[in-house]
């Protein structure tokens, strides 16, 4: 594969395309590669257009780069497809934070699980099948790389709904997280030795060691010795369930029901409600800024950011192995969790693929709450295949967070208000209105 075509759908989040051209372009091997773009946003995609360029440019790089308003066009002959859309953009981000809102439901992030998550996914679905569709027709033997949350739906749909067998979800979450421990414990990170699994952001770490030696012990004198560090969800999680979450915080407490309820846990763990509203602020600043700056010709930063999709790309065509973190339809992967969900393990990447790696059973307090998360997953996906309204409503009822805020007939009626302000986004046979 002398020129492989990168596809990128949804380039006109430009920070994020920023990020993974430079790791991209980071590899002798992917200087010279097809670099497709795709946005329905005319002035986004010229946009991302003038900073792959410029990216090229400071790599020492010589792609070949194009941009298309069309999706089909984008993906023809496709090697690897990177989708990092979003569905509605901040409008709909904002709606998904203020209707909830009003009834009381707190939410901090809102895009992998709680009615923020669940309509996120709903609202995606019908683009994962029309890309789904497209891959199949006109790039068959594409890898698709999602990036687009909420992960664990969006692989399931896709697994189910639309019959790609080379798809993958990736998240940086498991990465980072692992960075800050060593950071916290003060291990060079690349001294340390690691195992996490679970589902996307509801992972644990099984098992964090250096040179033979469990670090877990380390970690818990600093736990004991620093009042700030209890004053965080995933600490106070680890401390009860034994193994430590692998995502920040802010999107823990949104997965459980013991913190958003409560106001006093509210202030003892220093919870940001609404966090990813300003998230959204500051995305957008942060495009402008670039987009001005290219238009007048001013430097804009090239930073790499150790995302996994360029990895990835770099070890299927070389053969490099690597071994990524990766969401994938479980199968038994996880012998504790439904075979048909998505979890997050690792995985062996090389010439012959992604190859996720078996774990066995999850310690059976971690496998109860991640069962709790995939069957709200499951709920919401089968809305969609099975064109069931109803089942909107059920997983609002599963969700850990929203059940222990609200009544069933409040969930049912935010569901209707929910619906009611989306409906231009979901399939026809989920606009419907239940009431109670």
């Amino acid at each position: 594969m002398s020129l492989p075509k990168i596809t990128f759908i949804g380039a006109g989040s430009v920070v994020f395309t920023q990020g993974l051209l430079a790791d991209l372009f980071a590899f002798d091997e992917l200087k010279t590669a097809h670099i497709a773009l795709h946005d329905i946003d005319p002035e986004r995609l010229a946009t991302a257009q003038a900073a792959a360029r410029l990216i090229a440019a400071e790599r020492h790089a010589r792609p070949e780069i194009s941009a298309h308003l069309d999706r089909r066009e984008a993906l023809a002959d496709a090697h690897f497809v990177i989708n990092m859309v979003q569905i509605g953009m901040g409008d709909a981000t904002r709606i998904d934070f203020e209707i909830p809102a009003r009834y009381g439901v707190r939410q901090t992030i809102g895009d992998t699980l709680g009615i923020g998550g669940i309509f996120r996914a709903l609202r995606t679905f019908p683009l994962l099948k029309e890309l789904g569709r497209d891959i199949a027709e006109v790039c068959p033997d594409a890898w698709l790389l999602n990036y687009t949350n909420p992960m664990a739906m969006n692989i399931q749909y896709l697994n189910q709904a639309t019959g790609l067998t080379k798809v993958v979800g990736l998240c940086h979450s498991v990465y980072w997280t692992m960075r800050g421990l060593a950071d916290l414990v003060k291990v060079p990170y690349e001294e340390v030795s690691y195992q996490a699994a679970g589902v996307n952001h509801q992972a644990w770490v099984l098992r964090f060691e250096h040179q033979g030696s469990d670090l877990y012990p380390r970690l818990d004198a600093l736990i004991a010795d620093d009042e700030q560090l209890r004053r965080r969800v995933r600490v106070d999680m680890y401390r009860r369930l034994g193994h430590y979450p692998t995502e920040t915080s802010e999107h823990s407490a949104e997965y459980v029901p013991w913190y958003l309820h409560h106001d006093g846990e509210i202030d003892r763990l220093r919870l940001p409600i609404g966090e990813y509203l300003r998230t959204v602020e500051e995305n957008v600043a942060a495009y402008e800024e670039t987009r001005d700056a290219l238009a007048c010709g001013a430097p804009i930063p090239v930073e790499g950011t150790m995302e996994y999709a360029p990895q990835i790309i770099h070890s299927i065509l070389t053969g490099t192995p690597r071994t990524v973190y990766g969401n994938v339809p479980n199968g038994g992967l996880i012998h504790n969790l439904p075979a048909h969900g998505v979890v997050e393990v690792p995985c062996l990447v090389d010439s012959s693929g992604v190859q996720p790696t078996r774990i066995g059973a999850l310690p059976p307090q971690l496998a109860a709450l991640n069962r709790t998360y995939l069957s709200t997953n499951d709920l919401v996906v089968r809305a969609a295949t099975e064109d069931e309204p109803r089942h909107i409503r059920h997983a609002a009822m599963a969700d850990p967070a929203t059940a222990a805020t609200l009544t069933v007939e409040q969930i049912w009626q935010l569901c209707d208000d929910m619906v009611k302000a989306h409906a231009d986004a979901l399939q026809p046979g989920l606009r419907a209105l239940l009431g109670s």
